[in-house]
């Protein structure tokens, strides 16, 4: 286990299974995340537009490492139908060494 914060996990919310799969995809094929899970069945609850709505939506949750973050968010924007697109990137704190070699090796 190492404690240095050389990877983040990102999360990113999107309209439907085939949107978020094809996301994921591409984040993964252009090595800017080493994996993204696509998680169905997320009902998201927020404010828009001065309402407050209820969504179905799909939960994206990649790993990468920080430096990648810039052109992961750029990449989500260009390819996301959202104007503003749920992208958020918490550090990771601690993780299994060969985990986070994979991590770094898979975004190379």
């Amino acid at each position: 286990m190492t404690d240095r914060p050389d990877a983040v996990v990102f999360l990113v919310t999107a309209p439907s299974a085939a949107e978020g799969e094809r996301i994921a995809s591409s984040l993964v094929e252009e090595r800017l995340a080493a994996c993204v899970n696509v998680v169905p069945g997320v009902i998201s609850t927020f404010r828009w537009e001065g309402a407050v709505q209820r969504e179905a939506e799909v939960l994206l949750i990649g790993k990468t490492r920080p430096e990648r973050m810039p052109a992961v968010i750029a990449r989500v924007q260009a390819l996301h139908s959202y104007s503003v697109p749920e992208i958020l990137a918490p550090p990771i704190l601690a993780g299994a060494a060969p985990y986070l070699a994979w991590l770094r090796d898979a975004t190379e």
